[in-house]
């Protein structure tokens, strides 16, 4: 996986040194973190681009992400893209929960699916929410799920 900042910067060191190491940092500023990670799609026309962002929340003083995209071809159901977007949210998440409970960072899996039963993306809403959940993840969908449906949407 290739990692980036908003700014377009490279993240050149595996993913789980450069959170570590933004933790470190974070906490010598007196900085406390939160970190959020959710993932995007978008269908063009059997090629689907996803974008799968860890967002680091500074408790009261904004926050920045990191940023993974990714193309796959291949025509899939909406069902189907919308598990994909949550399974890799929760590869990063399972990833990383370990340094987080190091650092005493609190973590959410944000997952781009609607509570709403009137809008499509509800069709994964159960198997997204047990999925996460069976993790141990704390499990945010829309409108709560801003990894998700604002932050990695904006980086498709």
């Amino acid at each position: 996986m290739r990692w980036r900042r908003l700014n377009g910067d490279k993240i050149n060191l595996p993913i789980k040194e450069a959170v570590e190491k933004t933790i470190n940092e974070e906490h010598q500023k007196g900085n406390r973190l939160k970190v959020c990670i959710g993932s995007d799609s978008l269908d063009r026309s059997g090629k689907v681009e996803f974008a799968t962002v860890i967002v680091f929340l500074r408790e009261k003083k904004g926050g920045f992400m990191f940023i993974n995209n990714e193309k796959v071809i291949q025509k899939m159901s909406l069902r189907e893209r919308m598990i994909l977007e949550v399974a890799k949210s929760v590869e990063i998440a399972y990833a990383l929960c370990d340094l987080l409970d190091q650092y005493n960072v609190e973590l959410e899996v944000h997952a781009d699916i609607n509570t709403d039963p009137n809008f499509k993306s509800n069709v994964a809403l159960k198997e997204a929410m047990g999925y996460i959940l069976s993790m141990g993840f704390v499990f945010k969908a829309k409108p709560d799920a801003f990894a998700s449906s604002s932050c990695a949407d904006k980086v498709i």
